[in-house]
């Protein structure tokens, strides 16, 4: 292998567009396969230093790289500081038509390179082929939307153990039930009681619950206690609950009853659970004793019963024998209310075993796990292991109140083999001192599955590094569903990423108008698979361009087909002319000592139309200012991206399921109780 390797190639470009990106090592990513993430650490300009993720052959490696030389439209040269990746100089130079000469030379580190010559020119050459198509505005191809064939969903339901030759007579009972029910939770629990019928179905906070068996005729005789006081087509059924026995027992028996199961946040306001009863036409609220007071004013046509009941109610009804419903009943999930007021958002019953195929094509879940849901069931994300759940007869770990340490002690005792959590959780399990975190056995958990908000880079790294390889990130909605996951391994090699579609989505990076965007442009991400969500409960609903519904996120896909998220639509903001969204901030924040919590959003700006704040929660005593933190920050994000004021708070408001209610850190009343003083 020689020591250095050089090569020629003629880009259709002028220098100067050229430039843009060859200078930018933070767009390497978008361009250069292999390149996970490339982070800026300090000053901008010659002299700056980057942190590059590389993984070209096999496991990921941290680089830390510095610009030798940057003269601007001419030359740029970046050298690693520990001499572990060599350096590499890039000249450009005009050629005829206006095109552009890129001559690169790579001088290999000490102990030479895994990749020879010809693969390193491939390498290059194929990352500015792709620069060029991006430079050109040459789209993307949208995704086949051919679906999944048989084999790839047999495959993945062997995988998990769902289908197995093994007592032959209970599979045929489970699937012959399934074929029945249909899809439904109130399907899925059927058919798990004929095939395992003695296996647990239910822990909670109580202990021990139910076998599969048990669940199934208790489910029963609630869905005829539901019919007598009027559940039925015209007659909805809310659930305000945490996460219990009852909740689940609940959702079967409206499930086989065939009506609408609506599904009521529990941090709403007395207004807000009036308004969205009334809204969804609800007969029957299914309440926890300590929201009682928020149904005090509920109409005279609507009835209420307490979940501490349930089981007395149960206990003393009759057998009776169900049959699947006419028509299946709905899931009705009310969406976060992060921007506005919640809205309902109808779930489509799904064809066949088409959502836990999609979770289990990329997350190896298995038959009888025991999965800890920390996550709310009411939403999307805590309903999505409750779903994947039926078909893999799993028994659900149910705690109503998340706790950082109560969470590992229920992994050791329940020996949880998967828990469902949303990042706030893996954060506050983080924050605790390695000390408390040693104090539990957690060496069951195979798989941890975060979803619900960006997870941090930092969180990541520092959850993979305490837990080992077990953390998978899921990006979806309830609109959407499924839209991308990102395995350890896709973690390891870009902290950041949402991942890859899983079996039976296809995603899709669109301009402002519907068109496919060029290889790694910021364009809104659009998804396409069979739960689309029905429209909202208001007939509202989502674009759908090229059978592809909006996310109402915007992003782009790296060189190696992996999605970064940038930020809600509404969440980018202009300041100066420059487009900015918050997240890179808050990543960069992430990484500042002594930042507990942090959050960035746009406010109105006189001069520059809108300008970005940061709101931290510090640790005591971390020493921290603003002149702290700006000074951290100027060497890490854009300039134009540098908040114009930082305010400290003694938390951040956020709901139920861990999202940053941004629209409250906006109202002065609260900004005024909880500034840090």
């Amino acid at each position: 292998m020689p020591d250095c390797v050089s090569f020629d190639l003629v880009l259709e470009h002028p220098r100067r567009a050229v430039w843009q990106v060859i200078s930018a090592p933070e767009l390497y990513p978008r361009f250069f396969r292999g390149v996970g993430s490339c982070e800026r650490a300090g000053v901008a300009g010659r002299l700056a230093r980057y942190r590059m993720r590389v993984s070209l052959c096999g496991q990921p490696v941290e680089h830390e790289m510095r610009v030798l030389l940057s003269r601007r439209d001419e030359q740029f040269v970046l050298d690693s500081e520990q001499d572990t990746a060599g350096r590499v100089s890039v000249r450009l130079a005009d050629a005829e038509g206006g095109h552009t000469l890129v001559k690169c030379i790579f001088f290999l580190p000490p102990r030479g390179s895994k990749l020879s010559a010809n693969d390193l020119k491939h390498w290059v050459r194929d990352g500015l082929a792709r620069i060029g198509r991006h430079l050109s505005g040459l789209p993307e191809p949208l995704p086949d939307e051919r679906p999944p064939s048989h084999l790839q969903i047999a495959n993945t339901l062997v995988s998990a153990g769902i289908l197995t030759t093994a007592r032959p007579d209970r599979l045929m009972r489970q699937l012959h039930a399934a074929s029945k029910w249909g899809a439904t939770l109130a399907g899925g629990y059927t058919a798990a009681a004929l095939r395992s019928p003695k296996a647990l179905a239910v822990i909670d906070d109580d202990g021990p619950r139910w076998t599969f068996a048990e669940l199934s005729r208790r489910t029963n005789r609630l869905a005829g206690i539901l019919r007598k006081m009027g559940a039925g087509p015209d007659g909805r059924v809310a659930v305000l609950a945490r996460n219990s026995g009852a909740l689940v027992q609940i959702l079967l028996a409206c499930g086989k009853l065939g009506v609408d199961a609506v599904l009521l946040n529990t941090g709403l306001a007395e207004p807000q659970v009036l308004d969205g009863v009334h809204r969804q036409h609800v007969r029957i609220v299914v309440a926890d004793p300590e929201f009682t007071p928020l149904l005090t004013n509920l109409s005279p046509t609507t009835s209420w019963v307490g979940t501490d009941a349930i089981d007395a109610l149960i206990d003393h009804a009759p057998d009776v024998r169900m049959d699947p419903p006419s028509s299946p009943g709905r899931l009705v999930v009310l969406t976060s209310g992060t921007t506005g007021t919640p809205k309902g958002a109808r779930r489509p019953t799904p064809k066949g075993l088409s959502a836990a195929v999609a979770l289990l094509s990329r997350i190896p879940l298995h038959s009888l796990d025991r999965i800890l849901v920390a996550t709310p069931l009411f939403h999307t994300w805590g309903l999505a292991a409750m779903q994947v759940g039926m078909p893999l007869c799993a028994t659900l770990v149910l705690q109503r109140r998340f706790d950082a340490e109560e969470c590992l002690r229920a992994v050791e005792e329940s020996r949880c083999t998967a828990m469902f959590v949303v990042p706030v959780m893996l954060q506050r399990i983080m924050a605790l001192p390695p000390e408390v975190r040693a104090r539990y056995d957690t060496s069951s958990l195979r798989i941890v599955v975060s979803s619900g908000s960006a997870l941090p880079g930092a969180l990541v790294t520092g959850f993979l590094d305490a837990f080992g390889d077990i953390l998978y990130n899921f990006y979806g909605s309830t609109e959407v569903s499924a839209a991308a996951i990102a395995t350890p391994a896709d973690l390891r090699a870009a902290p950041t990423t949402a991942g890859h579609p899983p079996l039976g989505s296809r995603l899709a990076i669109l301009g402002p108008s519907g068109e496919p965007l060029p290889p790694g442009e910021v364009g809104w991400i659009h998804v396409g698979n069979e739960l689309l969500f029905d429209g909202y409960t208001d007939g509202s609903g989502r674009e759908v361009r090229h059978n592809l519904m909006d996310t109402g996120d915007r992003g782009y896909l790296d060189a190696d087909g992996r999605l970064f998220v940038s930020g809600r639509s509404d969440d980018m903001i202009i300041s100066g002319g420059e487009n900015v969204f918050p997240r890179p901030v808050e990543e960069a924040l992430a990484t500042l000592p002594g930042v507990a919590d942090a959050a960035v959003l746009g406010v109105p700006d006189a001069e520059y139309g809108q300008r970005l704040v940061a709101y931290i929660v510090a640790y005591p005593r971390s020493g921290l200012d603003e002149d702290v933190v700006r000074e951290f920050l100027r060497h890490r994000v854009a300039r134009f991206a540098l908040p114009r004021e930082v305010v400290f708070v003694t938390e951040l408001p956020r709901t139920q399921t861990g999202k940053v209610l941004k629209r409250v850190l906006l109202e002065d009343g609260w900004l005024a109780n909880t500034r840090a003083r």
